[in-house]
């Protein structure tokens, strides 16, 4: 019982803490829980966050209401086409003094790095994030630095129909866990804005509601959720039939069977679980998956887009029965084995 009772108190504390990120951010975003959902979800899992949309909507805005409400280290990079990689990682710089290099770090040294308007840079600069976003650190010059965690990147990208965007590679896209798309808002949510943000700035009075060290604990009880066999193999089902598709040239990667499974984790603690069910996972699929997949040349010309193939991969793949879904934990102590895994 004492277990249970740990495992309780700690999704109590989780829940707390994303209510309170989640009425921060949505002091300044209103009329899109879904997103800020999303944005949470990606925080407590450790991820990275992609988000996509035309200009003017407030994807810089979520990203900085995210990061104005954790009392951590963040630095903001604008992506502009004359950005250099040394100015996203760092360069080391020859001191006449000393006679030594000296490094100066680059602007992914911060808890959470917001890069704005991210496809406007080059490839060459975009690639620059690439070891930092998948290993938490940079080398430079030989000389590898660790960055601090917990380290989450929210990048904002407008489609790359928009002039002057270069598309993002494909090793970039897959190391993004989730991509969502904010929307244009509701007729109620705009009039509300037009009071809230005409005679002033809603992101200036924001205040910090938790911290780095808690966010870092946080995440430690998303990882102790559970997720049964029968998940797994739900999972890896999913993925497996992107790669199988002839809709398809690219599926979804191992990374992306992990991340999904990993943002499943996060919801299904906000939500109050230790234990990851199917519809977790159906719900996170189109986010998690679809910006890594690129559809064949008859799936686009037949004005298919990744979002409906993978929707119809979802609705085709078997799901497990709640019974198997919630599964048994294996026993590593003595204690009551199946109450904390109950469908």
């Amino acid at each position: 019982m004492e277990t249970t009772s740990a495992a309780s108190a700690d999704l109590e504390t989780l829940a707390r803490v994303v209510a309170a990120v989640r009425a921060n951010i949505e002091r300044v975003i209103e009329g899109k829980p879904d997103v800020v959902q999303s944005a949470l979800v990606v925080l407590l899992a450790e991820g990275h966050l992609l988000i996509e949309d035309v200009p003017g909507v407030g994807k810089t805005m979520l990203s900085k209401a995210l990061a104005r409400s954790i009392d951590c280290s963040v630095r903001r990079i604008q992506f502009t086409p004359d950005l250099l990689p040394s100015d996203v990682t760092g360069v080391s710089i020859f001191n006449q003094n000393t006679r030594e290099f000296e490094f100066r770090p680059g602007g992914v040294f911060a808890n959470i790095v917001v890069g704005d308007e991210i496809n406007r840079a080059s490839p060459k600069t975009q690639s620059a994030l690439l070891e930092c976003m998948e290993e938490r650190q940079v080398t430079v010059d030989n000389v590898t630095y660790e960055l601090d965690a917990p380290f989450m990147v929210i990048a904002t990208q407008n489609p790359i129909e928009m002039e002057g965007t270069y598309a993002l590679p494909e090793a970039q896209r897959d190391r993004f866990m989730a991509r969502v798309s904010i929307g244009y808002p509701v007729e109620a949510a705009e009039i509300a804005m037009l009071d809230s943000h005409t005679y002033a700035r809603p992101l200036d009075d924001l205040e910090a509601v938790t911290d780095a060290g808690e966010i870092r604990k946080l995440s430690g009880i998303v990882n102790q959720v559970y997720v049964s066999p029968a998940i797994q193999q739900y999972v890896v089902a999913l993925t497996g039939a992107t790669r199988r598709t002839d809709d398809l040239v690219l599926g979804a990667s191992p990374r992306a069977t992990l991340h999904l499974v990993r943002a499943a984790k996060a919801h299904a603690a906000i939500q109050g679980r230790d234990y990851v069910l199917p519809d977790d996972v159906q719900l996170l699929a189109r986010p998690v998956l679809a910006h890594r997949l690129l559809p064949s040349v008859e799936a686009a010309m037949g004005g298919r887009t990744t979002a409906t193939i993978l929707d119809a991969i979802v609705a085709g793949v078997p799901v497990p029965s709640p019974q198997r879904a919630a599964g048994a934990p294996p026993v590593a102590a003595p204690g009551p084995a199946g109450s904390r895994h109950r469908a």
